[in-house]
């Protein structure tokens, strides 16, 4: 099903999107994971819903769900409904802020992957992954081609009169919102304090970073006998599709976030520091294990500043291609995120790759847009 663009979100909605036959046993399934069609069918409502929010902030087509919509009359639930609304308005609004930081999109593609999804009586619930290709719109000129990205979302149903699904909710599981999500509407509140560990106020800690948009450039040096393209390869490589060389961190158990980022500096030619797990002027990876700096994210900041390979920059926007860009969400002191810069426009924009909430080549104007309330701390490696 090819959408057009924002104008047409509402109206897919209408039609398409929410009531849609439940399992041949009718309303009152058993308990458990969904027979195929009732899976099939809430996978072409995620599909809809989600491709109706990218639609909503590019200026072209967007590819979307190709399976044909439920032949039943259809519709959100009324509160749904309402908030699907609001959220593409908002989403609306992003495009102009981006448009006016010279940041638009021409084209997307959106598509839905089911992970889980379970029925227990008149309530059912789905988790999917979605996978979002955006085409930059050439306004400076040399933007990147694209920029790709998952995220994870869990849909919930209620099973209506007639033996139908009534989509009643979307709810994002990812911390890290993508640019079609919606937006954090305060700032995150900061978690409850975690024991500190040993040594930890004997660390160096970085100074945020401004995102003012225009600082003087500062070139890296080509004298370290790193290969930063190579880091840049590497993380644009396995973006995505993991490699399987090493181990993965999924987000439950701390996220493969730094994890990602170390392995793309050794691609580039950081080399093992060997020593204790927790010695965090250590840094390295092992048949078994890693030490806590590899994977860690202030773990990481802090080896990387103690074995001065890396230079904390003032401006975020100064860094450069192998540059290292971490995050603070809630604002409490600890460092939650970790990226790798893979391109840099003219201009000086930088664009991160990431994982756990697998990324490929995002602005800094898009996450500063998304995220207002968040801190970051720039590395020149």
């Amino acid at each position: 099903m090819t959408l057009g663009a924002a104008a047409g979100v509402v109206a897919s909605l209408a039609v398409s999107a929410a009531l849609v036959p439940a399992s041949p046993a009718g309303a009152e399934a058993r308990p458990g994971s969904a027979d195929r069609a009732t899976a099939e069918s809430f996978s072409r409502i995620a599909g809809v819903v989600l491709t109706d929010r990218t639609a909503a902030i590019v200026d072209g087509k967007v590819r979307g769900h190709t399976t044909p919509p439920p032949a039943k009359e259809a519709h959100l639930s009324s509160a749904t409904a309402r908030s699907e609304k609001s959220v593409t308005a908002s989403l609306r609004e992003r495009k102009s802020k981006l448009k006016a930081l010279g940041e638009a999109y021409s084209a997307g593609d959106t598509r839905v992957a089911v992970d889980r999804a379970g029925v227990d009586g008149k309530k059912a619930t789905m988790r999917v992954t979605e996978t979002t290709r955006l085409t930059y719109k050439k306004i400076r000129g040399d933007e990147p081609k694209d920029t790709g990205f998952q995220a994870h979302h869990e849909l919930s149903f209620t099973a209506g009169k007639g033996g139908a699904w009534e989509l009643t909710g979307i709810k994002p599981l990812d911390e890290m919102p993508q640019i079609n999500a919606p937006a954090p509407s305060a700032a995150p509140q900061p978690k409850a304090g975690a024991p500190e560990a040993p040594g930890v106020n004997d660390m160096p800690n970085a100074p945020e970073a401004s995102l003012w948009l225009f600082p003087k450039r500062l070139p890296k040096d080509t004298s370290t006998g790193l290969d930063y393209k190579a880091m840049a390869d590497y993380a644009e490589k396995y973006w995505k599709n993991y490699n399987p060389a090493y181990r993965s961190h999924p987000l439950g158990t701390g996220g493969d976030c730094t994890n990602f980022v170390s392995q793309a500096l050794k691609a580039g030619g950081w080399k093992n520091a060997p020593g204790k797990a927790g010695d965090y002027t250590k840094w390295w990876y092992g048949s078994g294990t890693e030490s806590d700096s590899w994977t860690g994210v202030n773990e990481w900041s802090w080896f990387a500043q103690n074995s001065k390979r890396v230079k904390p920059l003032k401006y975020a926007y100064q860094m450069e291609v192998g540059d290292v860009l971490q995050a603070d969400f809630d604002r409490d002191g600890s460092k939650d995120h970790t990226m790798l810069v893979t391109y840099r426009d003219k201009l000086g924009t930088p664009y991160l790759t990431y994982h756990s909430f697998d990324t490929y080549r995002r602005s800094l104007l898009s996450l500063q847009v998304m995220l207002p309330f968040t801190k970051w701390y720039a590395y020149r490696t």
